[in-house]
């Protein structure tokens, strides 16, 4: 059973938004067992450790975007074989979502390959958010950049996560992306906050990045005003026709080390194993979960990308003994203790 109160250390003092980047760096150079030691205890004092969250991701509104990320299969700027179609009929959403729901998920992430949201498609997520929080899930949204005034209209239509990532460190950035600054991004986050929507926001690793660049990431994340509530770790997926489809393959160690370290970072955020998975053993998925991992996308599709069926996590979970999360959370109540 897991830890609610640790005898010794408060929930409250753990959470801290000044780490040095010194102080990162040393965590990643601890030795493996006594990095996932660390990582596991933290996480039993704010997660049932053998509890599992499951989102699913749906692409309402599949290629054309007019950004250039390097490792996209939807940006114009790719010659990927994903075309731009036009945004999903109400229905499917909320067809897809219960769809979703049936199989586990308790959570409907959509998103759309905008640079930023239209006003006449606007409208229509809007009340697509809506029917989704009727059936009982919590909504997210990955829309690209957005304004004030948006982040507080999907507040009021029940919004309850927004996914933007940072992607990488600051200082990598501009050799990823540079169609928007990482201020925008930043931007965007501080508008989603201020809108009294949850965070999810993290970032990608295996497109040539330092392990400084994953430490300057994390750092970034967690001196936010307040940890994202969620944190998504990607590994690239290499897609054809994009700069990044020769990038070298990442050790898989590198992502269980990173997984722990933003545990460590973040141990009220839900940490979320994210794309990629369908690259990864179950030996894998194994060590990630017990380095912090605590959600995973899941559904047969993830945007673009095959994702591992939901037959084959099903048995996985069995064999790891873990549940899925029941009951609904907006957010983590330890998430209330940043100071």
């Amino acid at each position: 059973m897991f830890i609610n109160k640790p005898k010794h250390t408060s929930l409250a003092s753990l959470l801290r938004n000044n780490w040095e980047k010194s102080e990162i760096l040393e965590l990643f150079a601890l030795p493996f067992n006594d990095l996932l030691f660390k990582a596991q205890t933290i996480h039993r004092q704010y997660f049932d450790p053998n509890e599992i969250q499951l989102s699913t991701l749906v692409n309402i509104k599949e290629g054309g975007c007019p950004e250039d990320c390097s490792y996209c299969s939807q940006s114009l700027a790719n010659e990927t074989e994903v075309k731009a179609k036009p945004m999903m009929p109400l229905e499917q959403i909320l067809s897809s979502a219960k769809a979703a729901k049936e199989l586990g998920a308790s959570r409907f992430c959509m998103g759309a390959a905008w640079r930023s949201p239209n006003s006449r498609d606007f409208k229509k997520l809007l009340t697509a958010i809506g029917s989704v929080k009727a059936i009982g899930m919590e909504t997210c949204a990955t829309l690209g950049m957005l304004s004030a005034e948006q982040a507080g209209a999907l507040k009021n239509a029940g919004l309850d996560y927004y996914n933007h990532n940072l992607d990488t460190s600051p200082e990598f950035y501009p050799q990823i992306i540079t169609t928007r600054t990482y201020q925008d991004r930043l931007d965007t986050l501080a508008y989603v906050r201020d809108a009294g929507i949850n965070l999810c926001c993290g970032g990608i690793i295996g497109m040539g990045e330092t392990l400084m660049d994953r430490a300057g990431l994390l750092q970034t994340l967690v001196n936010l005003p307040r940890h994202p509530e969620s944190v998504p770790i990607n590994m690239l997926i290499r897609v054809q026709g994009t700069p990044m489809d020769s990038a070298a393959d990442s050790d898989p160690f590198d992502l269980v080390r990173i997984i722990a370290v933003a545990r460590i970072l973040m141990p009220a955020s839900w940490v979320r194993l994210s794309a990629g998975r369908s690259e990864i053993s179950d030996e894998l998925h194994a060590l990630c979960f017990h380095a912090g991992a605590n959600s995973i996308f899941y559904g047969d599709m993830l945007l673009t990308a095959e994702n591992p069926s939901h037959l084959k996590d099903q048995a996985l979970f069995r064999k790891l003994g873990l549940r899925e999360q029941r009951e609904i959370k907006s957010e983590h109540p330890a998430a209330c203790a940043h100071h």
